[in-house]
């Protein structure tokens, strides 16, 4: 094998595309069954979306499913369920994308960051309840990555202060915490069905819940604010219309039937590449312990340690890691607390406090990971055969040892 790197001009080590969405015929058919129908909308015709919230709920373990059009009005449907009023706080991690932190900010909430762990890269509960205050009102523990959280850990300290749990499970459809399916732990889970998403129908999104209230809350919310059993003008909450169309749904039910076997299979291929990886000097992958029952890696993160590829910036790396043919990315590039919207308090609400300064905001983990740390390979390449991760490993023991020549 030559030790050129395809950066510059050797071939790659990785040459297979890792196609998604993964589809074939049946979806086809079952999407052109549905416009030959003319029965697109919901709810005048909601039988399939009604069909494909009873299959989510029934795989999830949760009583009710409630779908919308995408992961952010997910959680705004959760977080007003649960009763947030403006000016609450609200404890979201800093390492995640944008919406778990702006849907509160749309709820006129004030996000509290809290730093993450250095070994998953997820919310540190050690750090929770010094950031819980007066005004505190929920969590938002994100399954980042498709990593479960210490959610044993986080609903005790939830429980002790009489705080709402919302799982923010966009990254983590299939995975198990002790057997249980994420986003079925806590008051609330909240999905995206967006294109990237293990479980996809383009845009979309769900929340699940076994609380009768919630429930009927958010169905309101998603519905316009109508009730179950109630006129059709009739409008009793302030929702708006966030439902999904009658393709959708039927795409993701039969989407939803390759999630169990797609899932085991990154899985199996996440421990195979940490068996991998572990002994590349400078290169750790994420902490799983026996309480990950499954792992669905919607992202392998790896922390890379540039002192063992002499200096090599993460950012050169993962371009040469890209160049190599693994499909990845150097993660985001500052947490959440930096994005402008924090930084210049755009946040257009009447009930942020001028206190909620994020420009002292300081948190290292999430810092080290965004500068210098953490790269990700993206669920669609987990979708592979043992040698195609066997070829990821080679691509990053090609990188090191070009930077030695």
């Amino acid at each position: 094998m030559s030790t050129q790197l395809a950066i510059n001009g050797g071939p790659k080590s990785v040459n297979k595309q890792f196609p998604w969405p993964v589809f074939d015929q049946q979806e086809v058919d079952a999407v052109a069954e549905v416009v030959a129908s003319g029965k697109w909308g919901n709810p005048d015709c909601g039988d399939l979306v009604e069909k494909f919230e009873k299959e989510f709920a029934t795989y999830c373990g949760s009583k009710y499913a409630i779908t919308c059009v995408n992961g952010s009005v997910s959680l705004r449907l959760a977080l007003i369920a649960c009763g947030v009023k403006p000016g609450d706080e609200i404890i979201v991690p800093p390492y995640t994308f944008i919406t778990t932190a702006s849907s509160v900010i749309e709820c006129n909430c004030v996000p509290v960051f809290v730093d993450i762990d250095p070994e998953t890269y997820n919310m540190d509960p050690s750090q929770i309840e010094a950031a819980i205050t007066e005004r505190t009102k929920a969590i938002i523990p994100v399954h980042f990555g498709g990593l479960a959280c210490d959610m044993e850990a986080i609903m005790a300290i939830a429980k002790k202060h009489g705080l709402r749990v919302i799982e923010d499970a966009a990254h983590a459809h299939g995975a198990e915490y002790k057997g249980k399916k994420l986003g079925s732990i806590g008051d609330v889970g909240s999905f995206s069905f967006q294109s990237s998403k293990n479980l996809t129908s383009g845009e979309g999104g769900i929340v699940v819940t076994d609380d009768d209230e919630l429930y009927a809350m958010m169905h309101s919310l998603r519905n316009v604010g109508r009730i179950e059993g109630g006129q059709w003008y009739d409008h009793y909450n302030p929702g708006c219309n966030y439902r999904i169309t009658q393709m959708q749904a039927v795409l993701l039910s039969h989407q939803l039937k390759r999630l169990e076997s797609q899932t085991k299979r990154r899985n199996e291929n996440g421990i195979f590449l940490n068996e991998l990886l572990k002994d590349i000097e400078g290169i750790t992958p994420l902490s799983r312990n026996e309480d990950i029952t499954l792992h669905c890696y919607h992202i392998y993160i790896f922390k890379y340690d540039s002192t063992k590829f002499a200096g090599l910036s993460k950012d050169r790396f993962a371009e040469m890691l890209v160049a190599e043919g693994v499909p990845s990315f150097r993660g985001y590039p500052h947490p959440l607390y930096k994005q402008p919207l924090f930084q210049n308090q755009n946040f257009m609400c009447y009930a942020i406090p001028e206190t909620a300064d994020y420009s002292q905001v300081f948190l290292p983990v999430a810092e080290q990971a965004c500068s210098t740390e953490a790269v990700w390979i993206l669920q669609h390449a987990m979708l592979g055969e043992k040698e195609d991760m066997e070829a990821f490993a080679s691509a990053i023991v090609k990188i090191q040892q070009a930077q030695s020549l």
